[in-house]
């Protein structure tokens, strides 16, 4: 049987993320964002879903470094749900986005001052590879 699990999310942050460590030192963000649903009935106010996302390694040192509080996120990756047994012998649930990938969706200066021109607004994926920028498409190998 075949599956596929993939989510791809664009949303504000509801906290500061903060980054964390596993007990083997594996760095690790877990934080939630807003998605405003779609307004189906006239002049009907907008609501939101509140999505718990998870990110580890360099994609939660990405995040802990480039996101604050109200920021635009877009988020890849894919649904997982888990149990757990509580300090009160309660069974708990949990359902989170595992972050693959996560970029800026807004064009912002944060990383010149008022003075100095922009600079390219960067984004991580866990499957990143190193590109060559071409001048022309007589460069192209096809």
């Amino acid at each position: 049987m075949a599956s596929f699990n993939k989510v791809i999310l664009v949303g504000n942050i509801v906290a500061d993320p903060e980054l964390k460590s596993t007990a083997n030192g594996v760095p690790v963000t877990s934080f939630r964002i807003a998605v405003t649903r779609k307004i189906t009935k006239q002049d009907e106010t907008p609501k939101a879903d509140f999505i718990d996302i998870v990110c580890w390694r360099q994609t939660a040192e990405f995040v802990t470094r480039h996101f604050r509080k109200g920021n635009s996120i877009l988020v890849c990756g894919s649904l997982q749900s888990r149990s757990w047994v509580d300090d009160k012998n309660i069974k708990r649930y949990a359902t989170e986005v595992v972050a693959d990938e996560v970029t800026f969706t807004e064009r912002k200066n944060y990383l010149s001052g008022p003075n100095e021109p922009s600079q390219k607004t960067p984004n991580y994926s866990s499957n990143s590879e190193s590109f060559e920028e071409l001048s022309s498409d007589n460069e192209l190998p096809f």
